[in-house]
């Protein structure tokens, strides 16, 4: 029964990070390249653009932390690991742990930048974005984070008692 839950959440939020990211992407890389064109084309730059640029980069670093745990691609130093191979195991889950006390972090700190911003009501310069969009990513990014790093802990268990 979890790990049916694990797996329709693991499609929901993988579809959620695979289109999001690409369509950001794209959007951005569209909006310099027509900066590029215009600025050496006819000497007019767009200044929205940088801005743009700014903030996709920033939402595909916050939303790219999900999906590096789903590939368990973080960055790991594994020198203590390498010598002492027994370590492998504690340290993963330690691993894990201090993971769902970022995104647990992430989330609840996250939560209250994104609400000080909706109270303050604060745009981007140029484009004019209220900065709770931005801030919001914060605890979507810990929640995502949270419910990744459960999803391999759990397949973590699940593998270590089917090698027994």
């Amino acid at each position: 029964m979890f790990e049916k839950i694990l797996d329709f959440l693991d499609k929901i939020l993988t579809f959620f990070e695979e289109w999001t990211l690409f369509i950001t992407v794209i959007v951005a890389l569209v909006a310099l390249f027509f900066n590029v064109v215009l600025r050496y084309g006819i000497n007019y730059s767009l200044a929205w653009s940088e801005e743009l640029v700014r903030i996709v980069i920033i939402y595909t670093t916050l939303i790219g932390c999900s999906v590096a745990i789903k590939n368990r691609s973080m960055i790991k130093i594994d020198a203590l690991v390498q010598l002492v191979p027994w370590l492998k195991s504690p340290l993963n889950y330690f691993s894990h742990l201090v993971t769902l006390c970022f995104a647990g972090m992430m989330l609840y700190y996250g939560w209250l930048m994104a609400a000080l911003q909706a109270q303050t009501h604060q745009k981007t310069i140029i484009m004019q974005i209220p900065m709770v969009y931005l801030y919001a990513l914060l605890p979507l990014m810990g929640g995502m984070m949270l419910i990744r790093t459960i999803q391999v802990f759990c397949q973590d268990i699940i593998d270590a008692l089917s090698k027994k």
